[in-house]
């Protein structure tokens, strides 16, 4: 695994502080492909991406902050119509910032606080790092996932006597739910590895 010194992780921490998962998902959307701000609208209106961002007007200014840090560029695209388009595309150090948030290891506190920003950065692997790095990521998020099951199903056997059959309920749902995730992460590699066999 690779190995990270205090300060990246540092400045890994500061990107996320400034740019939240909004601004990964426009930095990587945009490495698909140069949008507008209408587009990059059109595409979280319509889609799940609108789980990552509070409003359609959100949208604009965090292109801004972007674009002021230098993470992408605008530039007006020349057209015979009324309107001009501004097309955003990643510069070269949001593509490095990019990057390095996907390659970052997947924690314990990353399956139990932040499993949609797991699957955000699972969405944008294959085209930006490749295969072999979603096949980790995947890997990463079972080990993880099935060594903390262990600990709520613990918690569970000890306190349900004491809990709410509501609250009960609630953590045995919690439970169902990673045990889907590993079984869904597992079926996803089987995918790879299909994949991979029928390339050779």
């Amino acid at each position: 695994m690779r190995t990270y010194s205090t300060q990246r992780i540092i400045t890994l921490r500061t990107i996320m502080t400034n740019d939240s998962l909004l601004g990964f998902a426009l930095l990587g959307l945009l490495h698909q492909q140069p949008m507008s701000g209408y587009d990059l609208r059109k595409v979280f209106a319509t889609s799940a991406m609108g789980t990552f961002s509070d409003s359609p007007g959100a949208i604009y200014p965090a292109l801004k902050r972007l674009e002021t840090r230098g993470l992408v560029r605008g530039t007006v695209e020349i057209s015979t119509g009324i309107r001009q388009r501004r097309i955003f595309r990643n510069t070269a150090k949001g593509q490095s910032d990019l990057k390095a948030w996907l390659r970052r290891p997947v924690t314990r506190d990353d399956v139990v606080r932040r499993l949609d920003e797991l699957m955000l950065r699972f969405s944008f692997m294959d085209r930006t790092l490749g295969e072999s790095h979603s096949i980790s990521l995947l890997q990463q998020m079972i080990e993880q996932i099935s060594g903390y099951i262990p600990s709520l199903r613990e918690y569970l056997e000890v306190h349900a006597p004491e809990m709410p059959m509501s609250g009960r309920l609630s953590l045995e749902c919690g439970v169902y739910g990673y045990e889907a995730q590993v079984k869904w992460a597992r079926a996803a590699l089987s995918t790879y590895e299909a994949r991979k066999e029928g390339k050779s």
